[in-house]
């Protein structure tokens, strides 16, 4: 899979300072209003996301269609990357993008050395990219440890999820 280029129809790039209020738009568009009030957003603030890692995707038009984030955490004071938001435009979804920048980004993290990468997601979704239930790893209430995944090298890993400063 490319790292960035032209993918079928859509322009995968990392985003750059310039997209950042077109993909806060997306994310306000796909997710619940009141979105920076979950706790994960608690583990981001004052923190920036991992710019080599944060892509997205744009249709023909050059309209942002699919973008995703990662944030540095510690696990139990082990570095983790927090995968999130990530997000495909309405109007795209149902095409693959999602999977085209989940995928994408994680090479991406693992070729930088990021040995383990972390989410509050559906297991059925995220589990095709690798994604299983963490048990023993603790987000900050009210998450669901059901939902809490993790992709990488997770052995002897646990604790609370806290801020990397």
């Amino acid at each position: 899979m490319q790292n960035e280029g032209v993918v079928g129809v859509y322009r995968l790039a990392r985003e750059t300072a310039e997209d950042w209020w077109e993909v806060e738009a997306l994310f306000d568009l796909c997710f619940a209003p009141g979105r920076e009030a979950l706790s994960s957003y608690r583990l981001r603030d004052g923190i920036d996301p991992i710019a080599a890692l944060c892509l997205v995707a744009r249709d023909p038009e050059e309209a942002v269609a699919a973008a995703i984030r990662f944030w540095p955490v510690r696990v139990g004071g082990d570095p983790a990357l927090l995968l999130g938001p990530v997000a495909v435009h309405p109007i795209h979804q149902g095409e693959g993008l999602g999977a085209l920048v989940i995928a994408n980004a994680l090479i991406r993290a693992e070729a930088a050395d990021w040995r383990r990468v972390l989410l509050v997601g559906d297991e059925p979704y995220y589990g095709r990219f690798g994604f299983k239930r963490l048990s023993g790893v603790e987000m900050p209430p009210p998450t669901n440890p059901d939902r809490i995944l993790g992709h990488g090298d997770w052995a002897g890993v646990g604790g609370q999820v806290t801020r990397w400063a």
